[in-house]
């Protein structure tokens, strides 16, 4: 059991490893040694959510998650497995932690009116600022 926050808990059978090759520099080792990691966990039909913190998960995943509701986090960060792993779960708990935090919700303020005057102000100013800069033309009549 992956404990991520006091009220959620997942196994560790519902998280599926897949080694790949990693990209980029590294020699042989890119070439010979599948160091990269790519996690598949599937959010919508895992039991350890409710249905608010499944739905925020999914928001928060954007493109890491398919049509089918499997999460895809891909690490290749490190040149070991065992890294990448570690680094994909961190990665994971960490999205799904965020996930179960309840958003703020917003009040509506109004500006008042000294805020309103003071930005009036300032317009003016800026204005002003902006007319002394224009050339003067002389006019001889």
């Amino acid at each position: 059991m992956i404990k991520i926050t006091p009220a959620i808990a997942i196994k560790e059978d519902e998280i599926k490893f897949d080694f790949i090759r990693a990209s980029g520099p590294g020699g042989q080792n890119v070439n010979k040694v599948a160091t990269a990691v790519q996690l598949r966990f599937d959010v919508k039909n895992s039991p350890a959510f409710s249905d608010d913190v499944r739905n925020r998960l999914i928001c928060l995943a954007g493109r890491r998650i398919t049509e089918h509701g499997i999460l895809i986090i891909e690490a290749k960060h490190f040149r070991s497995q065992k890294q990448n792993r570690k680094n994909a779960v961190n990665r994971l708990i960490k999205l799904i932690q965020k996930a179960s935090e309840k958003p703020k919700i917003r009040i509506k303020t109004k500006a008042s009116f000294t805020s309103k005057k003071r930005i009036r102000e300032a317009k003016k100013h800026r204005a002003n600022k902006k007319k002394m800069r224009r050339s003067v033309f002389i006019t001889e009549d």
